[in-house]
């Protein structure tokens, strides 16, 4: 097919091509700057100027013609390696051209005396081709990025909906307290009717510096109906919702989808020019993209591209029906491009949809329907200010996002002069039907159940009852556990909490229980003081993500007896405070005394002519200080507690702590230091990797619970924290270094498999690994090891496993090999676990 063009259409000459992944995988860091070319043309025989000589950059559209005296200037952005001279009656000249730099270029032309011999073009490739490869090549030139600043001011509306409004729906009992809210259901759209639940705008500006490289957004205002949490404010802007269409990878929903205009993008998708014509000021070509193989992250739609610059001008995307991703039934994304500034493209409108349904839809308008929402997000982006960098103080700090929320901001007038879109009518009832049923009792119950069910507390009036999974468990020390626990909600405040629980074991007749709290101590900064205190059963060598010792599931699904169990009774004080967002220090005085129960005993050996002594307890008095840090880490914060979204660069923790000797009776001094990175890294289309690397050592004659117990795990449920082959206290060190690696391919090789790609499964690999030493000399007077218990005297300790994730779209399954130390009682070299996770 001929390539649809303008008058000034040349279609350029096809570059050779590089293996798709390694281009994916390596991107480009490629930075523009302007390619000025100035000269002088003349003929070769004569040594005269030559005026009116067309000069233009091969393989573009960009040119010129000299003047009167023969000379011309290229200036753009958009350069290609070399410049072609021509005339009438003369032979055509090329020369080579230096990127990025002011030259200069005389050219001295032969007259030609060849006569012109017909001409016949044939295409040989997709035209679409040609146009891309121009696309990629102009993408440094193009993406904001390369500009040395920018500023603008941007405006988010977001909006929720509950979807699949049908009849049989809104007559249900057990909406009749509220039943008004279905005056405001939408069923006049061409969509799945929905009913608008909730609604939030921002307003911000939002400053970049290429050199150094910093970002800030300020933002200036926010209304939010039904969210009453201020750290929700930081994600209601432009930072953490943006999508860069230059970009080789876009994360959406935390997975890797391929680009339309990724360096390789031919790899993965099939390409059509459909059409070229203006589009606003600008004459472009209309292409459209669709995945080359179902079940790829990759996307379907259309796109303009303007022609002489090459830049997007529009895109509009839809995630393809076969795509390996859960829950989403729908997704929409469409931005629009505009030359603010000479050769300089800004995104000034993003639209983005997202149906989502656990239960996928039945296809049939109305009939078995399944509610599920509708998110959606508009943002508009105005008052561009380009090349005027801010200096350096400008951008003190780490915090990337800066709530400066003016107070006039929760007011309708504010919004009525500063919104840079006109609510429709039926936005405008959003907030006044929240704020309704938020008054509703009934509302509130429901709102109460789903609470309990996410964060296993339920709350009745200023108090947290739970966490309900640990009201009864079992273990061969204690029998039947039975426990109820309690904290302060934030009805009765939310700057101080107290919590507590108590439980009684039926087989050895003993209460345990816990009492403590915690508050804030500053208003500027998160600096929490915490006092606790304790008496009850531990599992000592756990990680941190395994489930608790009096957890149900930890009961049921073990593999092992748990009887390695340790009465604890503590008394800690412990102070949080965040320097900047990212970086917090911990400190904390603790008091311990360690009582064993089940299989353990503390036995200290004696002289030949004694004994050995079997203590009661061990009692230590510690004091220490944890660093943490995790540069540009987001956070959906709680009153007390928050959640990670993590960061794309390595968090790391350093964590130092001293054993007070003779202080409270503390039998032990010591010194122990422990330091741990982690960092998850996208891998583009090989899918993502998860690294964890911790070092560590104890100084001092210490008994075994004091030394660096390894962290095993003896149930059936995967741990990824742990070595999931290893028991509890099988391994000890003092000094020690482990690596944790696991890789998600994210279906790479199954959905290339016709069988396996309907499931929708998705492999993983891990490999976990660690050395150490254990000066046995130095330890065995203090305390013997028990039978059971090793050093890891001859090498590492590894295993390996291969699993399939995303089996049902909750179910990991891995098969886990254990290479080393297979002699050890009550192991085995391979073994299966299983993991209930949900992902998108």
């Amino acid at each position: 097919m001929n390539t649809p063009r303008s008058p000034r259409t040349q279609v350029p000459a096809e570059r050779p091509r590089w293996p798709v992944l390694l281009l994916l995988a390596l991107g480009q860091t490629l930075v523009a700057q302007t390619t000025r070319v100035t000269g002088t043309v003349y003929d070769a025989a004569t040594g005269e100027t030559m005026p009116f000589v067309n000069v233009s950059f091969v393989d573009s559209r960009i040119g010129t013609s000299t003047d009167i005296d023969g000379a011309y200037v290229l200036d753009t952005y958009y350069p290609t390696d070399s410049i072609r001279v021509s005339s009438v009656g003369y032979r055509p000249a090329t020369m080579a051209v230096k990127r990025d730099a002011v030259q200069v270029i005389d050219v001295r032309l032969a007259a030609s005396t060849d006569e012109l011999a017909e001409l016949t073009i044939t295409p040989t490739e997709n035209s679409a081709f040609a146009i891309l490869r121009r696309v990629v090549a102009n993408k440094p030139v193009n993406n904001r990025e390369k500009l040395a600043a920018y500023e603008y001011e941007t405006y988010n509306k977001i909006e929720f909906d509950l979807n699949n409004i049908t009849k049989d729906f809104t007559e249900k009992k057990l909406f009749k307290d509220f039943d008004f809210i279905f005056d405001y259901v939408d069923s006049t759209s061409e969509e799945k009717a929905f009913l608008p639940i909730f609604m939030t705008e921002s307003l911000s500006d939002v400053y970049y510096r290429q050199n150094p490289k910093s970002r800030r957004e300020i933002i200036k205002g926010t209304k939010v109906s039904g969210v009453e949490n201020e750290s929700i404010r930081q994600f209601m802007g432009d930072m953490y919702q943006n999508v860069n269409i230059y970009d080789n990878f876009l994360v959406v929903f935390g997975k890797n989808f391929v680009s339309p205009i990724a360096d390789g993008g031919k790899g993965f998708y099939k390409y059509l020019l459909v059409d070229s014509n203006w589009v606003g000021n600008n004459w472009c070509y209309h292409i459209e993209f669709k995945p080359k193989r179902p079940q790829e992250l990759a996307f379907t739609g259309h796109m303009w591209i303007s022609d002489t610059s090459y830049a997007v001008k529009r895109v509009h995307a839809t995630i393809a029906p076969g795509a390996n991703l859960n829950f989403i039934q729908g997704f929409e994304v469409e931005q629009h491009y505009e030359e603010v500034d000479r050769e300089v493209w800004m995104l000034t409108q993003d639209r983005l949809l997202v149906d989502l349904n656990v239960i996928r839809d039945t296809g049939e308008k109305n009939k078995n329907a399944v509610q599920g929402f509708y998110g959606r997000r508009t943002a508009t982006y105005k008052d561009f200010t380009i090349n005027k960098p801010r200096d350096g103080a400008f951008f003190a700090g780490a915090d990337e996002v800066v709530v400066k929320v003016d107070p006039l901001s929760t007011g309708e007038d504010y919004w009525l002069t500063h919104r840079h879109v006109p609510l429709t009518k039926k936005e405008s009832d959003i907030y006044h039907m929240v704020d309704t049923m938020k008054t509703i009792p009934r509302f509130r119950t429901y709102v109460d159940i789903v609470t309990t069910v996410v964060t296993g507390y339920y709350t009745k009036g200023k108090i947290d009852i739970g966490p309900y999974f640990t009201t009864y468990s079992f273990n061969p020390v204690e029998g039947n556990r039975f426990r109820i626990g309690a904290r302060t909600s934030t009805n009765f405040s939310k700057r101080l909490e107290f919590e507590g629980h108590a439980a009684y074991g039926t087989k050895d007749g003993r209460f345990k229980f816990a009492l403590g709290g915690q508050g804030f101590t500053s208003t500027k900064r998160r600096e929490i003081l915490g006092i606790y205190y304790k008496r009850d059963i531990e599992q000592l060598g756990q990680s941190v993500n395994a489930f608790r010792q009096d957890n149900i599931l930890s009961s049921a699904f073990r593999r092992n007896p748990n009887t390695k169990l340790t009465l604890v009774e503590e008394f800690r004080v412990n102070l949080e405070r965040e320097w900047f967002t990212g970086l917090s220090n911990t400190g904390m005085v603790r008091y311990r005394n360690l009582y064993p129960r089940g299989d353990l005993a503390y036995i200290r050996p004696g002289r030949p002519d004694q004994r050995p002594t079997y203590l009661s307890n061990i009692r230590t008095a510690e004091v220490s200080l944890n660093t943490r840090f995790a540069y540009r880490e987001k956070y959906v914060s709680g009153d007390f507690r928050r959640l990670s979204l993590g960061t794309r660069y390595p968090a790391i923790e350093l964590h130092a702590a001293v054993g007070l000797k003779g202080t409270f009776g503390s039998e032990y001094g010591y010194e122990k230091l422990v330091a741990h990175v982690y960092q998850r890294v996208q891998l583009g289309a090989l899918g993502w990797m998860r690294l964890n690397a911790e070092a560590g050592q104890v100084w001092g004659d210490l008994p075994y619970p004091l030394l660096i117990v390894h962290s095993g795990n003896e149930t059936f449920y995967l741990d990824d924290a742990a070595f999931n082959t290893m028991n509890f206290f099988e391994f000890i060190s003092d000094r020690y270094a482990q690596l944790f690696v696991e890789h998600h391919f994210e279906g790479l090789f199954f959905n290339r498999i016709p069988l396996f790609r309907r499931l929708k499964w998705r492999e993983v690999v891990t490999a976990k690994a660690v050395v150490g030493d254990l000066d046995a000399e130095r330890h065995a007077p203090v305390m013997l090891l028990l039978p059971g218990m090793y050093e890891l005297a001859d090498g590492p300790f590894v295993e390996v496993s291969a699993g399939v994730e995303n089996i049902l779209k909750v179910l990991r399954v891995d098969g886990i090999w254990r290479l080393r130390y297979n002699d050890h009682p009550r192991t085995v070299p391979f073994a299966l676990r299983l993991k209930l996770f949900l992902n998108f």
